[in-house]
């Protein structure tokens, strides 16, 4: 059997630079991974057949899928590579359900990762992201699970800054929060793509600079879920803490400190009833 981690996608700033004529809204943001994560199980199984099962804290919110995401990008992948779609899959359930951290796009990608190795397929990380933008526009950079910098709809990616070491704290207040109700409820123009430097120094550096930029969703989002806004006014107040803002469309916040440590201290002064999650990024040894 083979694991693959699923890391939740924070959005550190998030600008709705234009829309499409097809309706779809254009981004700049820049994205980073961690410091909490869905896991993935794969096993091989009987020709023709393909299952899920899912257990953890959330398992329960996707139970009435009838098509999780997870099995759409396994036979996509299978369909693109030539094989059958034989696995057994266990996702467990770690990240909030519509709350503006990725997770089913990065089980998604865990999908199509896990499953490149379980069938011998080494198709690479840009063929497993050209499987993945059909099924996603946030699907192709969880796929490398790496600071990014997204456009497009969220699936031109390009090179991020350097980051600096940083701990993050997530923060949810326990509401669902559907991305296209949040996108309807915004209101007012667009706003430029940032100009970022190539790297920072330090994490202070970075929140300055993140401070000048903003997430154009979280407005409508606070409108559409108040508890935000009381996220948002914990994270500010908690020692240590150099920015806080919401990820994505809602209703997760985050909060940046110097190291992990400190993002792990300011954790426990949060309250009890609120999902949260502190560390590094992904990736980084914390």
């Amino acid at each position: 059997m083979l694991s693959e981690s699923a890391p939740a996608k924070v959005n550190l700033y998030l600008h709705v630079t234009g829309r499409r004529a097809d309706g779809y809204h254009l981004l700049d943001s820049l994205a980073v991974f961690g410091p909490a994560a869905d896991e993935l199980a794969l096993a091989l199984a009987p020709a023709g057949s393909l299952s899920l099962a899912l257990d953890g804290r959330f398992g329960a919110a996707l139970r009435a899928e009838p098509d999780n995401l997870v099995l759409r990008a396994a036979r996509a992948l299978a369909a693109a590579a030539g094989v059958p779609a034989q696995a057994a899959l266990v996702l467990t359930k770690r990240l909030p359900v519509a709350s503006g951290i990725g997770g089913g796009s990065a089980d998604a990608a865990a999908a199509l990762r896990g499953l490149d190795r379980l069938w011998g397929l080494d198709l690479g990380e840009a063929r497993l992201a050209a499987v993945a933008a059909p099924l996603g526009a946030d699907i192709p950079v969880c796929v490398a699970s790496r600071p990014a910098r997204m456009a497009g709809i969220g699936e031109v990616l390009s090179a991020a800054p350097a980051l600096p070491d940083c701990g993050l704290l997530l923060v949810n207040p326990g509401v669902a929060l559907p991305t296209p109700a949040v996108f309807k409820a915004r209101a007012g123009g667009f706003t430029p793509p940032a100009v970022l430097p190539a790297s920072w120094p330090d994490a202070a550096a970075m929140a300055r600079d993140l401070a000048a930029l903003r997430n154009d969703l979280e407005a409508p989002a606070i409108g559409l879920c108040p508890a935000i806004a009381e996220v948002l006014a914990a994270l500010r107040a908690l020692p240590g803490c150099l920015l806080a803002r919401m990820s994505g469309s809602g209703a997760t916040c985050f909060g940046i400190f110097a190291d992990a440590a400190a993002a792990r201290a300011a954790a426990v002064l949060l309250p009890g009833h609120w999902w949260n999650a502190a560390g590094g990024l992904y990736g980084r040894a914390t």
